[in-house]
């Protein structure tokens, strides 16, 4: 056996695995149980047959399964005739094979019974007549009738005869239970894992239409059937042309069949998913397929298939089994008694009787075989149709005397004295062997009425021999059909002409007959190859199922080329071009059997398990001492000789002649000197063909038989391998690998060749068609070659020599030419046919890899750099297509671990560290095929490079894929090896610095990677090269210029890569920064200038954010095509736009459905298997355990990932503090730090990480403390969100650093008022805006630090720890809000009224204050609140601009909160503090990052942003009105163009959008509460601002539900109407809610400014709503009786505020007499009609309807009753008087209204409504002439000289003082 580290072992553990298993076909399976059969009477034995029929392809797909059901009293009427019975045929349950399931397939079920007298229809009669209940009235006749099947059983017992028939349509099974998952994703794959290869042609490959699709008879659900109607069988009706009829029928709705009457029975019958590895299973040859424990158990038969369409599967078990189809008999015009005829049966050895073989299957409870068979008998029928299937098992070596033979009797139904039972009455035969060749098809024959005469069976009936009496004058009477299911005989005549004239040579058997021609020794040459020519004309699916044998003997042809005469006889050139053509018609007509890289799977599985090396037998001595009779001298053939190479290749012996042996160089004297020279070179010890212990290959248990079969005895042959090949779950091995023996041949001289040396010679010389068709499966034919050299090398065992001399020099010269001949292929044709050059390209990389395991690594890296250079030379118009080819090749040939173990080797510790981190000269020349992959990396990485996507990805991904090679090596685990590795991609970090601009920004996805802008420019050498000359210099194994990026186009727009890509990279540079030897790396940053440590420590924060937990949840919610498809489209596009494929080669790749493209893996829209709502579901369909296991695996990484990070971060530390750089780079590497504390971090990782924190916080104090007050803030805030951990270590650890850092400021400074301020602040921030914040250990944490302070004995006696008991109490407090806050987590309106107070509660310490109107503005934007988040964020810079302002006197800046009140009146409360209390110098205060000029502007931005949201546009201008002083004073032109440009959208929005009504500001309700449940909110009421268009009632029932569930359903009640609330009259334990939609009220004067939508709709205070209500009690009464009462609330603040709901703080009421109400009802319709009237454009169905209200007859309530009721009398109160007036007016302004509506309506109106117009005329005119004496009635008193009384001179004074004690009150 080879050793794991032989090539042989390498080839075979690389590729075993790669390729499908070969194993037997089958198709979907189904398992058939016939459970019982029963009559209504039971008489006489019956015997059922199954089998399948597609009644579309109208062909039979299974061959017959015959079962007995019948009772032991029945069988034992026919045991004089069945005397034995197996066990095999006693099976009731079959296994049914279906490759191609269709809804026309139909399981036919027939019955037959012994023969008796009559015909089917007397014999099916009493059937259906009797019952078994009329069995006392029937009782006579059915004991007759039993005894004359008791005599027919015993007489005639041995014949049949039909009886009934019935069929099941399946696709009624499948649907009608219930597909199992009918949208099971795993349907379409379990389905093909039946059929492992039954890939079809492309012909045959059509789409499956939507029944068909349906028809899955893999999953359905198991169904039990109770079949009752039976057909009775038609004598004249039972060939399948008819049955095919019938079925077709049964389909229809109104069937015939179904009109006759049935024969009654209760066949019951199982029908389910056969099981994977069923037990006790017979296969259709009657062998035992494991499991079989039990002999005795009655087994189960497996059917063999038919299939409706070719099947393309090689044959890999023995079988030879032969299938005879007697269809029709004509002895019309045969005299005498030949009525009742059987056909008897035999398979003959020869012509003698006793030589009938005992071949033929029996049926139900028989013997296993017989000699003979009958065939049923239709009763009285000279021309009877047969249904019979004869299925026999034939020997595989047939001969001439072989042969089927036809006996025909006229059976006696009724016993006759001196009458025989059977008559033979004619007699006819098959010769079964026909010039070598099995003779199968439809025959039509003459019948003989006399039996053969002798010798009869070499002669076929059709010759008439003398003396002999025909039937109907030798006329073809007799049809019949012979097919044969065999492994044995191909039944093509291409193959068989090929494998005889195989065996003939192999055998020497001249002279030998083929058909008319005699195959001598002169013409056996010629011959050959005009058969191998000739295979290209033989049936592909012929070839596919003897493609093993078809292949073995081309190679044997190619190795061993015969010796004719003494002379070789050249036939390498023809084998190859057989082999080349056969393939490619293979691959090409199988397409869709091709695994991922292309390759045929029946090709690959060829290579992998069955092939090996032809064995050359040892030259043994005859035993009898005599020389052969065809031994004759050994001349070498020159009559095939080919032309000399060519001259063009550069071979060391070009001047060989010969092409089927290179060692010729010359022709040699004599024949004699030649062969000599041949033996010596060849079998000289060491030399290469040594291999007389090779083991064949070719296995068969027929190897003794001498016939011409014996060239076809391969069928039974497998690979060693295959013996661990396994079917259906390693349960059916093939059939004869376990008896497989070694071939034996003669004892005679046989020229020997090496496959791999002949392969590469022929492909090398092939021309034209020849050599396209191997460059078309280049892969195969190097898999091949590499078989052949790895076993070569081991059985040889050359495999320990050197590997310079392991090959001869003329092989490797060779291999150049043809590697150099394929890589211009390569680059001249890309262009033309990208498909076949990436097949070609990844083919030839497969081939360089195996070659670095079997040759001179050197030569192989020389045919590397020369596929470079071929490449480089043709780059043309289009380079991204060859870069992706190039890379392609590079990923593959880089995955060989020669790339490592060379540079073990070769590992130099002298050169400089810098030369190791840059691709340098050196390194490349160190590390080859590692340098090869990193320069193509970083040219495609490039910014000015041409690395579109596809490309980025490809180049990332074979870096990755390496790695992780790497990393699961279990060779590699040593972390001294690990280091080794990681050297040699030690430049691989710098190229990553490098794209750093290009990597995706994995912290904010929306923006765009602005930080990183600075670190773009390098300092590396700006004369770097283009892409070509760089490949160039790789090529020439030049220096390659240090890559990176120009400093004159450090700031230009880079293209970014995506996502994935990014993090791909990312975890190649962690990996490297993780093995790579730590000294190393310390010497490598301590020569980085500052630009660079800065760009490293970006990419470590980068990295922490890609890496960063995202928990279980996320992982369930993200949909991981949502990105893919993303990919595709965005791949599909940089296709179409750079023209890398062509419009054909992309219709030929969908069509073919291939994935092979370039740029990733294709999802065509049209393939069911890969559309994306599959794939989701596949996604959805993820097992929980899945889950956690992703879940976990994320975490490990995250984790990983950040270690990585933390110690990279402590070699930075480490080798600046030596520096002079620590300023400039510790402030970097302590963010990095800060940025992984703020993410999801395992407990792991953070106890090392608060480790390096207080390390460096120790060291570096003046950091936090002196420097930069926001590194300060953000310790705080990560050391305080850990504090509140559930993890205690983690709380441990923090709570550490926090009382640490807190030590070390007030040894700084005597105090730590800064660490002080920042971490109140910072708890403020973390209880008002985290989720999961824990209160509880909160306040453990705190407990902790109290506990440290007061134990530290080096600080007991300073103010330390009662400065540190104060802040904790301060915390406590701030902790016991956070409580309240949590209890109204679910009531918004109280959390922001919490937040509000605390925040009120802050209103001397600025920063705090600052930090819960940002935690507001938070809440407010998760809720939609964008109006109030926007005051919060102006709030915000009100108050830094208070503060700002005295710290500071800038006059660009704002004065204080002045500035703001015209955004909102409501700012003034922002207002400073006087300075006596506070001042802004103090240590600690105001040192947020927001108090400044930046934090200003920022705040103002985002309430900009925040405004422009709530479409609250022309707010925008008055924030930037703020903004923009500052930025001119900073001279800001940028920012500047971009507010400016915001502005004109804004006014652009302002003016489209002018009505207002198409943004919804907001709408308000009153809500009052009532009861002591609500506790401070008892009798407070409050104004609600709800988003627009918010109903009374979706507010009531929101309230109502959120209180109900805090207090109980029955104790929240809704006060209904808005009247004054009682106290004392509600239950005190329940809550009350009254809810009251309110209005904007604006006094007359206000309106006069508040012009437009939005001045109607901001700075809201006054509100109003209106209750209508009567004298006594009513809410409404009569016209006379309704008062209204006005309610005008007033609020603290104004809208929108802070908050949404503000406290009502005023409230006054006015009431309306009737007579007001009426003048306020009259003055709305006036509004109503004159707005209709004026609309633009006009809306005639408005202005139809609001006339139709105004002037309509049937209004109630209308104008008329209202002037009828107010003005029909002049009011006796004189108070009234100008009331009485003003309503009167109205109504004059009303009817001129109506008039100017019914003109207007006039001109919209069409001529089918003229008549509608006229009738509102007519209504206006009635009611003009009704109002007339009412408005034309006028109160004399009103126009007297008024007296000039100052009390009167004010009517509005003058109402209000008549109706004080009714009509106002204020409360």
């Amino acid at each position: 056996h080879p050793t794991t580290s032989s090539p042989y072992c390498i080839y075979l553990f690389r590729h075993l695995f790669c390729s499908f298993v070969p194993k037997e076909h089958c198709g979907q399976r189904i398992m058939v149980k016939c459970l019982s059969l029963k009559f209504e009477i039971e008489i006489e034995p019956i015997f059922g047959t199954l089998a399948l029929y597609d009644v579309k392809e109208k062909k039979k797909i299974s061959e017959d399964f015959h079962f007995d059901l019948n009772s032991d009293q029945m069988k034992g009427l026919l045991r004089l005739h069945t005397p034995h019975t197996a066990i095999s045929t006693l099976a009731r349950s079959a296994i049914f094979s279906i490759t191609y399931p269709s809804a026309d397939i139909f399981l036919v079920i027939k019955l037959e019974k012994v023969l008796q007298q009559g015909d089917i229809g007397e014999s099916c009669e009493p059937y259906m007549v009797m019952k078994e209940s009329d069995s006392s009235k029937h009782k006579e006749k059915l004991e007759k009738l039993r005894l004359q099947a008791e005599t027919s059983c015993s007489r005639l017992g041995r014949y049949r005869m039909p009886f009934a028939w019935t069929a099941i349509h399946l696709v009624n099974i499948v649907s009608s239970v219930g597909g199992l998952e009918r949208s099971d994703p795993d349907s379409d794959s379990e389905r093909k894992g039946h059929g492992t290869w039954n890939e079809r042609k492309k012909k045959g490959f059509e789409r499956m239409s939507v029944g068909e699709d349906m028809c899955n008879f893999a999953t359905f659900r198991p169904a039990t059937l109770t079949v009752t109607n039976f057909f009775k069988q038609e004598g004249d009706r039972l060939s399948d042309e008819d049955l095919y009829k019938f079925l077709a029928d049964m389909r229809r709705p109104s069937s015939v069949l179904r009109r006759l009457r049935p024969v009654t029975a209760q066949l019951k019958i199982d029908i389910s998913p056969a099981p994977d590895s069923p037990h006790y299973c017979l296969s259709p040859e009657l062998l035992h397929v494991k499991p079989y424990p039990d002999l005795r158990v009655r087994p189960t038969k497996e059917v063999l298939e038919f299939p409706a369409r070719y099947v393309y599967s090689p044959h890999t078990t023995y079988r030879n089994l032969l299938y005879i189809y007697p269809q029709s008999l004509n002895f019309s015009s045969r005299q005498g008694s030949v009525r009742n005829i059987a056909v008897k049966v035999q398979f003959m050895a020869g012509e003698d009787p006793s030589l009938a073989m005992p071949v033929i299957f029996g049926k139900s409870s028989c013997a296993e075989f017989f000699t003979e068979t009958y065939s049923p008998v239709i009763y009285h029928d000279k021309s009877p149709e047969f249904y019979e299937e004869v299925k026999m098992k034939i020997p595989a070596n047939l001969t001439d005397n072989h042969h089927l033979l036809f006996t025909f009797y006229h059976i006696s139904c009724q016993p006759k004295q001196n009458t025989p039972l059977e008559t033979p009455v004619g007699y006819t035969w098959i010769p079964l062997m026909q010039h070598g060749r099995l003779r199968t098809g439809s025959f039509s024959l003459p019948v003989s009425v006399e039996k053969p005469p002798p010798s009869y069976s070499v002669l076929t009936p059709d010759v008439q021999l003398p003396g002999m009496k025909w039937v109907d004058n030798h006329k073809q009477v007799f049809n019949v059909e012979v097919t044969a299911a065999s492994s044995v005989h191909t039944q093509d005549p291409h193959l068989d002409k090929f494998f005889t004239l195989c065996y003939v040579l192999e055998e020497y058997s001249f002279p030998f007959r083929l058909k008319d021609c005699i195959i001598s020794e002169a013409n056996v040459e010629g011959e050959l190859k005009a058969s191998m020519t000739g295979l290209r004309g033989a049936l592909l699916d012929t070839c596919v199922r003897f493609l093993h044998q078809l292949l073995s003997k081309l190679i044997l042809l190619i190795v061993h080329p015969p010796v004719i005469a003494g002379q070789i006889v050249n036939l390498g050139r023809a084998a190859f071009e057989a082999m080349s053509l056969l393939v490619n018609q293979i691959h090409k007509n199988l397409e869709g059997n091709q695994d991922q890289h292309g390759r045929n799977n029946l090709l690959a599985s060829y290579i992998h398990y069955c092939f090996h090396l032809p064995t050359c037998p040892p030259l043994l001595p005859d035993p009898g001492g005599a020389t052969p009779a065809y031994e004759l001298p050994i001349q070498y053939a020159t009559l095939s000789r080919a032309t000399a190479r060519p001259s063009t290749l550069h071979l060391a012996r070009s001047k060989s002649i010969s092409n089927s042996n290179p060692d010729l160089a010359s022709t040699p004297t004599s024949p004699d000197e030649e062969v000599q020279r041949i033996i010596a070179s060849k079998l000289s010890p060491g030399s290469p063909l040594d291999i007389h212990h090779i083991s064949c290959i070719f296995h068969s248990s027929f190897s003794t038989l001498l016939t011409p079969a014996l060239c076809l005895h391969h069928c039974v042959s497998i690979a060693p391998l295959l013996c661990q090949a396994s079917d259906r779950g390693c349960n059916r091995m093939s059939a004869f690998v376990d008896s497989a023996t070694f071939c034996s041949a003669p004892t005679r001289q046989i020229a020997k060749k090496l496959l791999h040396e002949e392969l590469a010679l022929q492909w090398v010389v092939s021309t034209s068609t020849v050599r396209e068709a191997a460059l078309q499966q280049a892969w195969f034919f190097f898999q091949l070659m590499t078989k052949s050299m790895s076993h070569h090398l081991f059985l040889s065992s050359r495999i320990d020599l050197p590997r310079r001399q392991r090959f001869p020099d003329r092989f490797v010269d060779d291999i150049a030419a043809l590697v150099g001949a394929i890589s211009a292929d390569v680059a001249g044709r890309y262009h033309k046919d990208l498909e076949l050059v990436e097949r070609l390209n990844s083919s030839l990389a497969f081939f360089l890899n195996d070659l670095l395991s079997l040759m001179d690594r050197g030569f192989v890296f020389n045919l590397i750099r020369s596929y470079y250079k071929q490449v480089h030379t043709h780059t043309g118009s289009n380079p991204s297509s060859l870069t992706a080819l190039r890379m392609d090749f590079t990923r593959i040939v880089c995955s060989h671990e020669a790339n490592f173990v060379i540079s073990f080797s070769s590992m130099h510790q002298d050169q400089g560290v810098a030369s190791m981190f840059e691709l340098s000269v050196p390194f490349r020349q160190q590390h080859f095929l590692s340098g090869l992959l990193l320069t193509e990396l970083s040219l495609i990485l490039e910014p000015d490079g041409e690395g579109v996507f596809f490309l980025h990805k490809k180049a990332i991904s074979a870096v990755h894929s390496l790695m992780c090679s790497h990393d699961a090596d279990p060779r590699y685990t040593d972390p001294q090896v690990r280091a080794h590795i990681a050297q040699l991609y030690l430049p691989l970090i710098p190229i990553v610095m490098d794209s750093l601009p290009q990597l995706h920004d994995f912290t904010d996805a929306s923006q765009a990677r602005g930080r990183h802008a600075p670190a773009m420019q390098d300092d590396g050498d700006p004369d770097n090269g283009t892409i070509s000359q760089s490949v160039a210099m790789a090529i020439a194994g030049s220096p390659l210029p240090n890559v990176g990026v120009n400093l004159s186009q450090a700031g230009r727009q880079c293209s970014s890569l995506s996502a994935e890509c990014s993090r791909t990279l990312l975890v190649s540079f962690l990996w490297v920064l993780k093995n790579a030897d730590a000294a190393l790396l310390e010497s490598w940053v301590s020569d980085l200038s500052v630009l660079q440590i800065n760009r490293l420590l970006d990419l470590l924060h980068l990295s922490v954010s890609c890496f960063e937990y995202k928990g279980k949840k996320a992982l369930e919610r993200i949909n991981s095509l949502t990105f893919k498809k993303s990919q595709d489209m965005k791949a599909r596009l940089e296709e179409a736009i750079l023209g890398t494929i062509g419009a054909r080669q992309e219709m030929v790749r969908r069509c073919r459905g291939t994935k092979r493209s370039p740029y990733g893996n294709e999802n065509v829209r049209w393939r069911k298997n890969v559309t994306h709502w599959r794939q989701n579901t596949d996604r959805v369909d993820k097992t929980k355990a899945e889950t956690e296991q992703e879940s976990v695996v994320d975490g490990n990484l995250a984790t990983e990932a950040s270690l990585v990070v933390l110690d990279t971060l402590e070699i930075i530390v480490k080798t600046v503090l030596v520096s002079e750089l620590k300023e400039s780079v510790l402030g970097g590497v302590l963010r990095v730090l800060l940025h992984s504390m703020a993410g999801s971090q395992s407990a792991l990782f953070l106890q090392h990480c608060f480790t390096t924190q207080r390390g460096l916080v120790f060291k570096f104090p003046e950091m936090l403390f002196e420097e930069d007050t926001e590194l300060c803030a953000d310790l705080c805030l990560r050391l305080l969100r850990h504090c509140s951990s559930s993890v205690g270590s983690v709380r441990s650890q923090a709570s550490a650093s926090l009382y640490l850092l807190m030590r070390q400021n007030f040894e700084i400074g005597n105090n730590f008022a800064r660490v002080k301020m920042q971490v109140t602040m910072s708890l403020s921030s973390l209880v008002g805006t985290s989720q999961n914040f824990n209160e509880e250990h909160l306040r453990r944490s705190l407990k902790t630090i109290l506990t440290y302070a007061e134990e530290d004995l080096e600080l007991r006696d300073s103010p330390f720890p009662e400065q540190v008991q104060d802040l904790v109490f301060n915390l406590h407090m701030i902790l016991t809000d956070t409580v309240k806050m949590k209890e109204h987590q679910q009531d918004p309106e109280m959390l922001i009224d919490l937040m509000y107070r605390i925040a009120k509660g802050y209103q001397n310490s600025p920063d705090l204050r600052l930090t819960w109107l940002q935690n507001m503005a938070g809440k407010h934007s998760e809720r939609g609140n964008h109006a109030e988040a926007a005051h919060c964020l102006v709030h915000s810079a009100a108050l830094v601009a208070e503060y700002l302002n005295m710290l500071e006197d800038c006059r660009y800046l704002p004065i204080g909160c002045v500035t703001f009140q015209h955004i909102s009146s409501n700012v003034l409360e922002e207002s400073a503090v006087s300075d006596d209390i506070l001042s802004p110098e103090e240590e600690g205060i105001c040192a947020g990052k927001y108090f400044s000029e930046v934090g200003l502007v920022g705040l103002l931005e985002q309430a900009a942003t925040s405004f422009h949201m709530a479409s609250m546009y022309e707010a925008i201008n008055e924030v930037y009105k703020i903004l923009l002083p500052v930025h001119e004073a900073n001279r800001d032109f940028k920012k500047l163009a971009t507010v400016h440009g915001k502005l004109q959208d804004t006014f652009n929005k302002i003016y489209n959008q002018s009505s207002g009504w198409e943004r919804m500001f907001g709408t308000y309700f009153r809500v009052g509460f009532y009861g002591c449940r609500f506790g401070d909110l008892d009798e407070q009421e409050f104004v609600y601002k709800e988003p627009s268009i918010t109903k009374l009632a979706e507010i009531s029932y929101r309230l109502e539900e959120f209180y109900a569930e805090r207090f109980g359903d029955d104790v929240v009640e809704i006060i209904k109407d808005s009247n004054h609330v009682d106290k004392n009259k509600l239950d005190p334990n329940k809550a009350y809610l009254q809810i009251t939609y309110v209005e904007p009220f604006f006094d007359t004067y206000e309106l006069k400014e508040r012009i437009t939508y939005f001045d109607k709709n901001y700075n809201l205070r006054t509100f109003m709503y209106c209750t209508p209500f009567t004298l006594d009690g009513r809410a409404h009464g009569d016209l006379h009786e309704q008062y209204k009462r006005k309610s005008i609330l007033t609020t603290s603040h104004a809208f929108p505020y802070i908050k949404t709901r503000i406290n009502v703080i005023h409230k006054e009421e006015i009431i309306l007499v009737p007579m007001e109400v009426a003048i306020e009802d009259m003055q709305k319709k006036t509004q109503e009609l004159a707005f209709a009237t004026h609309q633009e454009p006009a809306d005639a169905k408005m202005l139809q309807m609001v006339l139709q209200g105004s002037v309509g007859t049937t209004v109630n309530q209308g104008p008329l009753e209202v002037a009828q009721v107010f003005l029909s009398d002049i009011p006796d109160d004189p108070k009234l008087y100008r009331h009485h007036n003003k309503l009167r007016l109205c109504f004059k302004d009303f009817t001129k209204r109506c008039e100017d509506a019914l003109r207007k309506n006039k001109t919209l109106i069409g001529p089918d409504q003229k008549e509608y117009h006229k009738e509102m005329e007519r209504n206006y005119n009635k009611l003009k002439e009704s109002l007339g004496p009412l408005i034309t009635r006028k109160i004399p008193q009103l126009y007297r000289t008024l007296p000039s009384h100052k009390h009167a001179s004010r009517p509005t004074e003058c109402h209000y003082c008549c109706f004080n004690h009714l009509s106002r009150s204020v409360l």
